[in-house]
This record gives structure tokens, sequence and C-alpha cells, in this order.
């Protein structure tokens, strides 16, 4: 007999969900405005397939399993019930009773909105309608949509929300003031992106945000989700984009999260080898469940069509990508060919990647992947994982221990300065400098510098120079564009009083016309995936810490970049050129950033003296831990 009309209009999202294809899950799973029998109310669906029964709880029954048992649907996996009367706001869970006869109180896997952790919190859902934002970025992606990312100046500032600022207090800034605060500093700062480290909901603010226990959630404890909406719209108006870390890797063991939802592992594998994230205490995804593709992909939709994102940085790619990561010999079994790939994790990037530039081919997916795995950022077409963007974490990791090192010492490391353009090329990089390098004892990014405190604000503004005009996008993370020495701590505000002192105003200041030098110099950016926008001048020269190159843009125009790393002046340094006149640009030794000021010349002349194997070169002076920038002119 056929079903119910309420049964058959469910069948068909139903069907694509259990096929791994529902990538709009979310509209049909979780709290949901509805009317029946001329009765307004909302309709709750949750996928459990081993519950012996379900029940709806909340505030509006007293918590009572008993007041609203709910149906199963033709699936005989999902359960449905509504409920009349219920506003928004109101706070809910699921009472999952197993098999074996416990009952799990589980918080709505496709929540939009949560209680707010901490204190006396039962980390219950809420109901929240979605609908009704007024957005008001329709020019922002007009422009979006006829932008080429790849030949486009990006600058990423990469920030925790929760610990930006802070009041007095101690507490929070809500959504709503850092509307009024982030939003303007960005934009001053000349970023022409933003990244926030994740805001889905988490339980434990040590975590950082990346033990995510409300995937369709942003946190609460900033605000609602529409006072989210109102933060990334801000941004729009301001033309910065809006990224966020992405946690499809693993999730907490906390009892009223994914974690064994329906009283077995459901979310996570049945393999006992692949379950578990030993190192992390959390449970990984399985990527071979449809139904668990579906939760992803369509997560990662979510975000792009709910709250306008330009992008998502995919956290902890490596770790899905092999069958071995963090584990010994013997805690681990190969894929059918016998190596340490995982195949289904494989198959669902591919298919995240494909159906995010389906639905929005303007966006930016990122992974955060840390080994030599090919082809992360090429099409699935040829082989490739799908993203468009990849972190260069062998840059950063090189260029983390070069800056760590004594000027005295740098000549035996300055393989770590040029190794990175041996594979500049091989994938669309983002140069990371973020905050998982600021903690945990690895110093601030300026308490990583050598000398004594002017020497290492020269030191900072040497590096970011540097930088800025190597090939990859950029992303920097907050605290480190002033200076500031503490390493970043979760639980506190970042120390803006620090730009009250001279020094850190001042590198402040070069940050900030950096930024805006990068911006407007093509060179810099609109070639970054072959020798054509990038050509070697010096890159040998370890006895002196100096390298030189040019950067080109497609017109053909060039900027000159001279770095010296070391601790000592260069006089008269011969660096050989092509053109006949070059004009300085950029000098990160300038007063005005906190340096001695003491090389004032503008402009050099191309003189008939061989260097660096041209014919002709300029004589230039180099102060101690400096960046110029020379245009050519002639």
């Amino acid at each position: 007999m056929p079903g119910t009309k309420a049964e058959n209009k469910a069948d068909f999202p139903l069907h694509l969900f259990h096929h791994g294809v529902n990538y709009k899950a979310y509209e049909f799973f979780g709290a949901h405005e509805a009317t029946r029998r001329k009765k307004k109310g909302f309709l709750f669906r949750v996928w459990a397939p081993r519950a012996k029964s379900v029940s709806l709880v909340g505030e509006f029954n007293r918590w009572d399993p008993a007041a609203h048992v709910m149906s199963r649907l033709i699936d005989g996996e999902t359960f449905e019930i509504f409920v009349e009367g219920i506003t928004r706001y109101a706070a809910y869970k699921y009472c999952i009773e197993t098999q074996d006869g416990r009952l799990l109180y589980k918080a709505d896997p496709y929540a939009f909105h949560t209680e707010t952790p901490g204190g006396n919190s039962s980390n219950a859902s809420k109901v929240y309608p979605l609908d009704g934002f007024a957005w008001e970025d329709k020019e922002y992606f007009k422009k979006l949509a006829r932008t080429n990312i790849y030949s486009s100046p990006i600058n990423i500032y990469e920030v925790n929300l929760l610990s930006w600022k802070r009041r007095e207090d101690g507490s929070f800034l809500t959504y709503g003031e850092l509307e009024k605060s982030l939003v303007p500093y960005v934009k001053r700062m000349g970023y022409t992106h933003v990244e926030f480290m994740p805001v889905s909901e988490f339980p434990y603010e040590g975590s950082w945000g990346y033990q995510v226990t409300g995937y369709y959630a942003v946190t609460s404890r900033l605000g609602t989700p529409h006072d989210f909406m109102a933060l990334v719209d801000a941004f729009h108006r301001e033309g910065i984009g809006v990224i966020l870390d992405w946690v499809p890797a693993h999730f907490p063991k906390d009892a009223f999260g994914l974690y064994e939802f329906d009283g077995a592992p459901l979310y996570e594998p049945s393999q006992e080898d692949r379950r578990e994230h030993a190192g992390w205490g959390t449970r990984t995804f399985d990527y071979g469940r449809n139904e668990v593709l579906s939760f992803l992909v369509s997560n990662a939709v979510f975000y792009f069509e709910k709250y306008h994102v330009d992008g998502l940085r995919v956290d902890a790619v490596a770790s899905m990508l092999y069958l071995d990561y963090d584990k010994k010999p013997g805690e681990w079994t190969p894929n059918i060919y016998g190596d340490n790939k995982n195949l289904e994790a494989v198959s669902f990037l591919r298919k995240l990647n494909e159906t995010v530039f389906g639905y929005f081919p303007y966006a930016m997916m990122i992974a955060e992947q840390s080994t030599a795995w090919p082809l992360v950022t090429r099409p699935t077409a040829v082989g490739g994982l799908g993203f468009n963007f990849k972190w260069n974490m062998g840059w950063m990791n090189d260029v983390m221990a070069y800056i760590s090192t004594d000027p005295l010492f740098r000549k035996y490391e300055h393989n770590k300065l040029t190794f990175s353009m041996m594979y500049a090329f091989s994938e669309n990089y983002v140069l990371p400098v973020s905050h998982d390098e600021v903690v945990h004892g690895k110093c601030s990014l300026i308490g990583k510098m050598p000398g004594e405190y002017e020497q290492k604000f020269a030191g900072m503004r040497a590096f970011f120079g540097y930088m800025m005009s190597h090939p990859g996008k950029k992303l920097n993370f907050m605290g480190s564009e002033f200076g500031q020495f503490k390493e970043w701590d979760y639980a506190e505000g970042v120390e803006f009083f620090l730009k009250d002192y001279p020094m850190h105003a001042r590198l402040s200041k070069c940050v900030r016309d950096l930024n805006e030098f990068y911006r407007n110099t093509p060179a810099f950016f609109e070639i970054e995936d072959s020798w054509d926008g990038f050509e070697w001048i010096s890159a040998d020269d370890a006895d002196h810490n100096f390298l030189a190159y040019i950067r080109r843009d497609k017109k053909g125009g060039e900027t000159v970049v001279l770095v010296n790393f070391s601790g000592a002046e260069l006089k008269n340094y011969r660096v050989g050129i092509s053109g006949k006149k070059y004009r300085t640009v950029f000098d990160t030794d300038s007063k005005l950033y906190g340096g001695s000021g003491k090389v004032q010349k503008r402009v050099y002349h191309a003189e008939k003296v061989s260097a660096n194997n041209k014919e002709t070169s300029i004589a230039v002076d180099m102060p101690p831990l400096s960046c110029k920038y020379l245009a050519r002119c002639e």
C-alpha cells in the first residue's frame, strides 16, 4: 500500500540521503517550521537507524520521554514528529532508546542553534529558523563572480573570534560588537580576507573549536545565527572575504554529541582500527557510509548557502588520507590494495569539492595538508583531490626554523629559504603563519626572532617583506601584525595595548603598508603557478644570508626583491639586473617603520659591471635584517 502523504513527500530526500547525495540534508533533518492540519509548529526529524524508539524532549514537555514519541518514516531509520506551539529558542534534545534499553539524550546533529556551553548548560539544541535575514552583499558577489581568484591578491587575517578582543571583565565580545570593531580593523590593516577558527558549536574552549558537537550551529557564546550573518555581511560590504575553518576529520566523545549516536558507532566507523584518533581523544568519521557523506557534504554547502561564506579551510586533511596516521605498525589495516591510503576519505574529499564548486564556482576550498600527497589542488578529473588551494606547510616549517636561527649561523640553514621554490608551482599554495606556530612553547612570531629588542622588530619587518613577495597567497595570525611578544592564549584577548608603544605601532604601520603594497602590485600575485612570475637573481649567497629575486606580472612589469637576513650591513653589494633604471618602492628599514633610515637612495642606474650571470648590475647598501623592493622603470 502507498504510504501517507507525508511519507511520500519524505521518500525522495531520504532516498538521496541514503545514497550519499542529499547535499542539502539540513533542509530535511533537524527542526523546521511547518503547518499540519492548519496548525503551525515545528517538524523534527533525526536519523537513528538502530534505535528502539526516539522521543523529542525539551522545556515544552519538561524533558519527559513519554510526552512526544516520534514516528518512524518509510525508511525505518528516520524518526519524525510535528509539535505545535513551539517557539524560537525552545531547548530540545532527542531521547534515544537503544536496543539494550539505555536512554541517550542527544543534541540534534542538524540543529541551527544551541544553548550556550558552560555553566549549567545541558548542551541542548535550540529551535531557530534561519530565514528572515536581509543580506546586503549582492554587489559583493557580483564582483566576486567576475574575479579570477588565482591571479588576485589574497591576504588572510586569521582570527579566533573568542579571543581577538575581550571585555575588561574577560567576557567575550558579541558578533555585533565584532562587527563594529573587527571589520573596520581588518579593513584598515588592508587584508583581503578574514579566516575564522572554527565557529561551529563546541563544548570545550581549550579545543579552540576543533572538537565540534554542533556542525550546523555557529557558537551561541557570541550571539545568534542572524548575528553571525550580520558579521559576514558587514565584511562583504567592505569587500572582505570570509573563510571558515571546517573540521570534517574528527569529532569529540561528548555524550550528547555524535558519539555512538544511537548506542553504537554510527557517524564513526565500525572498524575498531579506524574509529579513533587516539592522540586527539576523538572519533573519526565513517567516510564509507552514505548517510555520513550526506551529512558532511551538506554541512559544507550549508555554510556557503546560509551564511554566504567565501571559503572553507579544511582542517587535518592528512589525518583523513592515511590509514596509519598517528598509528604504530599493527594498529592499522591496509586497504584493498595493501597500502595506507584511506580510499573512502579520498572519495569523500573529491565528492566534497566537486559538489561545492558545482553550487558555488567562486568558492575557496583550502586544504590544511602537511604531506607530499600529489595533486591536492588539481581537478578530480585528472586524479586530483579537487581543492583549489593548499597550505604550504613545508615552506612554513622551513622558514620558521630559519628565522629562529641566530644570524651568525643562518648560512648553514640557507636552503630552508630557497627549497620552497623547488615545488612552489606544484600546487596552488597559501603561505600560512597560523595560530599553530605561536602556541605550546613555540613562541610568538616576534619571540622567534633572535637578538635584542630592536633587532627582533627588524627581523619581523624583513620576514614580512620576504613573505609578501614569495609566490603564494598569504595568511597571518592575529597579534603578529604588531609584534605581540606573548604566545596566543585562547582564554585572553590579543594585547592591543602594545600598539601604544612606538616600535609596535611602527611594525603595525609596516604591515599595513606592506598589505597595501601587495594589493596594488600585480607582480606579487598575478602569476603564482609558473616561473613566468619569478626569477632568481641570487639564491646561493648563504655567507651573507642574502636573497634577490624578481617578481613579474602578466604585462611584464618587474619588482626586484632584496632581502638581507644577516645581522651585518651589506655595502656596495652587487646585484645583477637586466633593466636600466630601478626605483625604491618599499624599504622595511625606513624610520617610519622603526628602522635606521640610513639608506636614502631612491633610484639606481645600471652599470656595466657583471654580477649574478648578468652583464649589468647595481650596487646596493642593505642594512642588517632588511628587505627592499625595487620597481623597474626602464
